[in-house]
């Protein structure tokens, strides 16, 4: 991913904000373990703790401001687990400076480790919450369609087909030394049997028509902090789009408690207590589940071996890859 940008940048954006922003101490924390080529700033200001961040030199004004309206909507309906989003002296909620959009908001309390500390409590605290959030946007719903993350996975389904038969293999671009190389090796072995599963279960769903809204779409484990059973954060709205709302119960059920029957059932039940969800829907949020982690698996890959991406942090990828090829083989 593309480098962080110099402090200096970070105290001139800083320098638009109202002086309740401006640091004490200003801490670079890269991408924090992320991958989307974001970079972070802790700010300790005689206002409060805050997050400076720049987006990757892609992202647009649109999308920007499509993601600030839906975390100030969650604000002003009092669902203080969302960021506050912080505006400029000129009333603006982002910056653009040295060929990035910045933003900078509230920074809250809490960890992101519901795998060191997993709870019934916890888990029910992180579906209610996103419950709320859903029911808070659901306002923006438009007409009945085919899911829009169904589309997508056939859509990079197809794209994998297709570089496959164009002869690229990720082993012969893989560094057999490297640290990745056992994992991709495995994954590698492991993923044609498990791809056969895609098309069976995604196809199916281009018949149903569902109610569309905004929806987070990267909600998972990293994203969620906690203090003690308490949900005090849901951090990154970077992937926020309109989609169904099944795609959000996916990545984060998935993510938090993985194959776990029992846990599904428990946060499936805690979800409906505050918003509608249908059968129909429950399966579907099942399917782009095992499905985005067979995919997931596959998108490594290919960032890795075909787009060759740089990324920062090995380690971080190395943990994030292997545990989706644990999660592959219990599919295959």
């Amino acid at each position: 991913m593309s480098s962080s940008p110099p402090e200096s940048d970070a105290l001139a954006v800083l320098a638009h904000y109202p002086a309740l922003a401006r640091p004490g101490i200003l801490t670079p924390l890269g991408n924090r373990g992320g991958f989307s080529g974001a970079s972070l700033w802790r700010i300790d200001a005689p206002g409060g703790e805050f997050c400076l961040r720049a987006w990757p030199a892609h992202e647009t004004w649109p999308r920007l401001r499509f993601r600030h309206a839906l975390m100030r909507e969650a604000r002003q309906r009092g669902l203080h687990f969302v960021p506050s989003v912080l505006v400029t002296r000129d009333r603006a909620t982002g910056i653009e400076h040295g060929g990035r959009l910045w933003e900078l908001t509230e920074w809250l309390p809490g960890c992101a480790d519901f795998h060191e500390r997993p709870s019934p409590a916890r888990l029910e605290a992180a579906t209610i919450a996103l419950a709320q959030l859903h029911i808070v946007w659901r306002g923006e719903t438009s007409e009945a369609s085919v899911c829009p993350a169904v589309q997508r996975r056939l859509k990079f389904f197809d794209e994998w087909q297709h570089l496959l038969h164009s002869g690229w293999r990720p082993l012969v671009a893989a560094h057999r030394d490297g640290l990745l190389f056992p994992l991709v090796e495995h994954a590698w072995h492991r993923l044609p049997t498990a791809l056969e599963q895609v098309p069976h279960r995604l196809r199916r769903w281009l018949r149903f028509r569902c109610r569309l809204q905004p929806c987070l779409c990267d909600v998972w484990h990293d994203h969620l902090l906690f203090v003690d059973d308490r949900l005090r954060g849901v951090i990154d709205y970077g992937a926020a789009k309109v989609d169904h709302v099944a795609v959000d119960l996916a990545r984060m059920l998935g993510s938090l408690v993985r194959n776990d029957a029992a846990g599904w059932q428990a946060g499936l039940q805690a979800y409906r207590r505050f918003a509608p969800l249908d059968p129909d829907e429950e399966e579907l949020a099942h399917d782009l589940d095992e499905t985005g982690v067979i995919l997931g698996v596959a998108n490594w890959l290919r960032w890795l071996y075909e787009e060759k991406r740089p990324f920062a942090d090995h380690k971080a990828v190395a943990h994030r890859l292997a545990e989706l090829v644990t999660r592959l083989e219990s599919l295959c």
